[in-house]
């Protein structure tokens, strides 16, 4: 269907169109309007522009899903909920992701303590700003293997570099991390 001349079809009536006929070219007109307010939406929250489209798909498939399930009557505040649990979902298994790092760095070199919860706030907060001063090359190598929970080849694949230099950038990575992060408790030790 060329979608300009669906132009002067109101949302409200592509969706009733959709719902009597279960025609999904209706949906898919439908949402297309959306694109750019979902992409808008998860730009806000995901500030990455490839992770914000790979939403907005995400968000698309869970529509189309849902709306086959439900009725729904304010289709654009409906998608803006979806779109910012979404993002929500997936900003707090990235921390969910980063505290796991945090802890693992922290049992390497203090097996015996356990962290408390501040401690654990504390330790995400250091683990966010060290990132942002890894180099390059090692700070996209963490970031998708810990975070995004790819394979060392699934990261050779998306950043071009081969799986040694993928795997020293880890482990270099994980190293400066640890470091930068027993500097900053020091600091905070001995400011105290």
């Amino acid at each position: 269907m060329n979608n300009d001349k669906y132009n002067h079809i109101s949302e409200q009536e592509l969706l009733r169109r959709y719902y009597q006929e279960g025609n999904k070219e209706w949906l898919g007109i439908l949402l297309q309007r959306y694109t750019l307010l979902l992409l808008g939406v998860c730009m806000k929250y995901l500030k990455n522009e490839e992770a914000a489209r790979d939403a907005v798909q995400q968000i698309f498939l869970k529509a189309i899903t849902e709306l086959e399930k439900y009725e729904v009557e304010f289709i654009k505040s409906w998608l803006y909920m979806i779109a910012k649990n979404h993002c929500l979902m997936q900003f707090r298994d990235k921390n969910r992701q980063l505290v796991e790092l945090s802890e693992q760095m922290a049992e390497t070199e203090d097996s015996d303590e356990k962290l408390s919860i501040k401690e654990k706030d504390q330790m995400l907060d250091w683990m966010h700003e060290s990132i942002k001063n890894l180099n390059p090359e090692q700070q996209q190598c963490v970031t998708l293997f810990y975070l995004e929970k790819k394979s060392y080849q699934q990261v050779a694949e998306e950043t071009g570099y081969s799986i040694l230099q993928v795997k020293s950038s880890i482990q270099n990575g994980k190293r400066n991390l640890r470091l930068m992060i027993q500097r900053k408790r020091k600091e905070n030790e001995s400011s105290k």
